[in-house]
């Protein structure tokens, strides 16, 4: 197949609340084939992600062979290096996630397999599902086993008592035996992670995340193994394999999380992954129970864990794919409808 045209667009989304998202959200980019087979792929980047993708990207693009693996790996490599005096990390890289995925999805499509089949086949039926938000007793009711709840550092003593009550009221609620995180969004500090391992070192929490800037790898590894054992987790915010590669060499994280529709797609997830099973690091995708991540981590070595946000368990303001996978107690497992087996809803863009 040779690519014929490439596309990205930003949808209408209903932003609620103004932050980054506003305007450097999810993108959707769709590859063309002189084939007759097209592929839709997910990235971030936002407006300016559209432009770096129906500008620089699609003159790259248009003419390329995608006849398999090897082709898309080589053309991940052509975008990374052509984008690399603006890009290496951040919307270049968002914007070649979508890319990425698009041709995946295009290979699935154009073989008649799911992506995670074209990845090598599934090493695993089902994954557990986590269920990410604050709403535990609702998480519980629907059969989840795994639960991760977020805090935020606002300066007040009053925080550690909060993040206390969250994580007793969800162990009362979920049992000793489930697994339970939190998500602090780079709101903690040193002192805070350390103080937060002594206070809350009955919960057994799996791991604690983005309790630093993703800048300071050096403090995140100091922090490693000083908080009991609770893992210190991170990776949304990084970049390819070679962003990881940085946190591989100062041993900041135990448990890494890219987002395969930010990283680099799956292309960079595969690197990623390696790396980190070369290290016995695990790895549990960003927003894993969506397709992108979902395929990555079926076909993978990635840890058993699938992240599955709040805002599609009870209130999706935006459906923007149509067929994904929901978990159904407490475990999902992709669909085996060619590609990443969603549809676009149309209506969105």
């Amino acid at each position: 197949m040779k690519i014929t045209d490439v596309k990205a667009v930003y949808p209408k989304y209903r932003h609620v609340v103004p932050s980054w998202r506003t305007q450097f959200w999810q993108i959707v980019v769709r590859v063309e084939t002189d084939g007759g087979v097209a592929g839709l792929g997910y990235g971030g980047g936002g407006v300016a992600g559209v432009e770096i993708v129906n500008g620089h990207y699609r003159e790259l693009l248009v003419g390329q062979n995608v006849h398999g693996i090897d082709d898309v790996t080589a053309i991940w490599d052509m975008l990374y290096d052509a984008s690399m005096p603006y890009g290496r990390k951040g919307l270049a890289i968002m914007a070649l996630s979508g890319v990425d995925l698009a041709l995946y999805d295009l290979l699935g499509k154009a073989e008649a397999k799911p992506v995670y089949e074209v990845l090598g086949g599934a090493r695993q039926e089902r994954s557990r599902a986590y269920a990410t938000g604050q709403d535990s007793e609702l998480y519980a009711d629907l059969g989840y086993t795994a639960h991760k709840f977020a805090h935020r550092w606002t300066g007040r003593e009053s925080d550690y008592e909060v993040a206390d009550a969250a994580a007793t009221k969800a162990r009362e609620l979920f049992g000793p035996d489930a697994m339970l995180a939190i998500d602090t969004y780079m709101s903690w500090d040193t002192d805070v992670t350390l103080e937060m391992g002594k206070r809350l070192a009955r919960h057994n929490l799996y791991w604690f995340e983005d309790v630093l800037t993703p800048d300071d790898l050096e403090g995140q590894a100091a922090l490693r193994g000083h908080v009991n054992d609770t893992l210190i987790a991170g990776g949304e915010h990084e970049f390819t394999h070679v962003g990881f590669g940085d946190i591989a060499k100062t041993g900041a994280l135990d448990l890494w999380q890219p987002d395969i529709t930010w990283c680099g797609g799956i292309t960079a997830g595969l690197r990623i992954v390696k790396m980190a099973y070369e290290l016995g690091i695990p790895v549990s995708p960003h927003r894993g129970g969506e397709v992108w991540g979902l395929h990555l981590l079926t076909a993978t070595n990635c840890a058993d864990l699938a992240e599955f946000h709040s805002d599609h368990i009870r209130d999706e303001r935006d459906i923007l794919w149509l067929n994904e996978p929901a978990p159904k107690d407490g475990y999902i497992t992709p669909n085996d409808a060619p590609g990443f087996g969603v549809q676009l809803n149309e209506a969105m863009l």
